[in-house]
């Protein structure tokens, strides 16, 4: 018989069935993304499935990165059709681990992963959509009692589910999401807005859907118009779009707040900016924050959900209560006065965010939980 194929860690390769519910663009999708091609260089198969209403951005990505992601149809909320279609493409996959993201692929995770005979690992990213229905915490408490753990990407993240779940501790772990290291081109998008050289440009990424906080943040940019020398850009798209053009235009601010909708260029962006700011009302662990920060940017941002577990009020960034125009219009127009602060700000960001949030750190953390271990943190 021949001898197993070892993966370059010395152990075993796995074959591992990542699966999502929702197509993106957003934080959960990349990271997933991220994860999978980092599990792949380490020697591991790796699976991606979605739903088949949902693959189209997320599926295209996978496919450009060379894998072969499959997908099942879900024609309703309790689907054991669903949940045959599913064992099936585990069988066949010959899966060892189904990493499941997010509540509906936690749920048929969990049931298509027992009769599959492959062990279970749930991440939630931090939304608490799943709470407010008791059939919703019903489902996912049952869930995690037929998996090998539940993970949260953040400390608060991780408390949610405990506290609203009223779930064993032992089968509940944090690893926060990690990046890889990427560069870009800072002169690309200073070039497109047209920025003169000492131009300030604050930066901001993320969906535009009222929980991201973003006409927070330009009520709050509209008491810094008199000051001078100074943009705003917002990558992502959403249904706040419309009211935020008109909320910028009404304030007196249009021609300095920059919508850029949906964009591919994520890393030229964070390379033209010297600030960046994340307003949200509610967060898990945010990708767009982390990555900003290892480009050496100051961060001024809501201190919600994890965003106070990877900033220190004061060191890598600013940190400012949720729905307050005025403390983020402070914070901002603090730093934009202070190139000083600012590098010494972004600095630190770098620091932390290449030591403590690394692409390599959260695989060796999930590789652990799928081989049985916890995931050692620090």
């Amino acid at each position: 018989m021949a001898a197993p194929a070892v993966s370059a860690r010395g152990e075993a390769p796995l074959r591992i069935a990542l699966m999502i519910e929702c197509d993106g663009p957003g934080g959960a999708e990349l990271m997933m993304l991220e994860l999978a091609k980092e599990l792949r260089a380490r020697g591991h198969t790796v699976l991606p499935v979605g739903l088949s209403a949902g693959t189209g951005w997320l599926g295209a990505r996978f496919v450009a990165a060379g894998f072969d992601p499959v997908s099942f149809e879900l024609r309703r909320p309790l689907d054991l059709a669903a949940v045959r279609a599913l064992t099936t493409i585990l069988r066949d996959f010959r899966a060892d681990v189904v990493h499941s993201h997010e509540f509906t692929m936690a749920i048929y995770g969990a049931a298509a992963a027992k009769r599959a005979k492959a062990r279970h690992v749930i991440t939630m990213h931090g939304g608490l959509y799943y709470a407010a229905a008791w059939r919703r915490r019903a489902a996912l408490r049952w869930a995690t009692r037929r998996s090998a753990a539940l993970v949260g990407v953040s400390d608060a993240t991780a408390g949610a589910l405990q506290r609203i779940l009223g779930i064993d501790k032992s089968r509940l772990y944090v690893v926060p999401n990690g990046i890889p290291l990427r560069t870009g081109v800072r002169a690309k998008l200073r070039s497109e807005l047209g920025l003169a050289p000492g131009e300030l440009l604050i930066v901001s990424v993320g969906n535009l859907y009222p929980v991201k906080g973003h006409a927070v943040l330009i009520d709050a940019l509209a008491k810094l118009r008199e000051r001078t020398g100074w943009r705003l850009a917002i990558a992502g798209r959403g249904e706040e779009e419309p009211r935020l053009r008109v909320q910028a235009a009404t304030s007196g601010i249009g021609d300095r707040v920059h919508l850029l909708g949906f964009r591919d260029d994520v890393t030229d962006i964070l390379a033209a900016a010297d600030l960046f700011t994340m307003p949200s009302l509610s967060e898990g662990l945010p990708l767009a924050l982390v990555e900003a920060m290892s480009f050496g940017l100051p961060v001024v941002v809501t201190g919600v959900g994890g965003v106070p577990e990877v900033v220190t009020d004061g060191v890598e960034g600013i940190l400012v209560p949720p729905s307050d125009a005025s403390a983020l219009a402070a914070a901002l127009g603090a730093l934009l006065a202070d190139a000083p602060r600012r590098q010494k700000m972004g600095d630190a960001a770098r620091t932390r965010a290449l030591r403590d949030y690394a692409l390599s750190t959260m695989a060796d953390r999930y590789e652990r939980l799928y081989r049985g271990a916890a995931p050692a943190i620090g």
